[in-house]
């Protein structure tokens, strides 16, 4: 058996009926679910890569990826994610963008949005600081949201390298969406830079017409 095959072969022996459910609920019935929890499945990968390495490369990783972000399964998905993140970390070809992109706009929710706009888009730009003004101005101006919060997200793991000008720009772009995802996007964007610099934060929100949700967000941790 190939990789895909090993992988969908043990998360199917693990499959729980009952706890899928729950899952589909969840996530409003986007997805179907084997009923897998996360420590279980990234136990399960760890596995299969276990047997396939050093088989595995970058290159065959994102073709792996490509076929599991086809299937139907959430699991699937999430596994697809982790191994670009494993196998592509500081990896990274400068074209990987666009399979990157594909990602965050393929099978799009909240939760893989979010592990891709921090783990993968975030490291790709690390390694490719030159690109951040190129991708970042692309995603933002998109007219998929998905990009957008993308675009807002991608420092989440930066810390003290965090570029709070841009993280600002992004924020004033889109303060007076009604969307909610990309509200609680500037919201947490914030929340998180107010780690590394809650007097920048209080400034910029007191000094900006954010939403109602995205200030609340944003003074969550300074007002905890």
């Amino acid at each position: 058996m190939d990789f895909t095959t090993s992988l969908i072969s043990i998360l199917q022996n693990h499959a729980n009926t009952k706890e899928a459910v729950r899952m589909e609920a969840y996530m409003k019935n986007r997805f179907s679910y084997y009923g897998i929890k996360a420590p279980l499945r990234k136990s399960l990968l760890k596995d299969v890569i276990l047997q396939y390495t050093p088989a595995l490369t970058r290159d065959n990783v994102i073709s792996i990826a490509n076929v599991l972000y086809k299937k139907p399964q959430r699991e699937l998905h999430y596994c697809a994610m982790e191994l670009v993140d494993r196998f592509l970390k500081k990896q990274y070809n400068i074209g990987d963008i666009d399979f990157i992109e594909q990602l965050i706009t393929t099978n799009s929710w909240w939760d893989s949005v979010d592990f891709i706009a921090k783990h993968i888009l975030g490291k790709y730009l690390l390694q490719f600081p030159n690109q951040i003004h190129f991708v970042i101005e692309k995603f933002s101006n998109s007219d998929k949201m998905w990009l957008n919060r993308s675009a807002i997200l991608f420092q989440l793991g930066y810390k003290d390298k965090t570029d709070y000008q841009l993280l600002c720009s992004l924020c004033e772009q889109h303060k007076s969406s009604n969307e909610f995802f990309i509200k609680k996007a500037i919201g947490w964007a914030l929340r998180e830079y107010s780690k590394v610099n809650p007097d920048a934060v209080v400034n910029f929100i007191t000094n900006t017409n954010l939403k109602p949700l995205s200030e609340k967000e944003g003074l969550k941790r300074i007002r905890s």
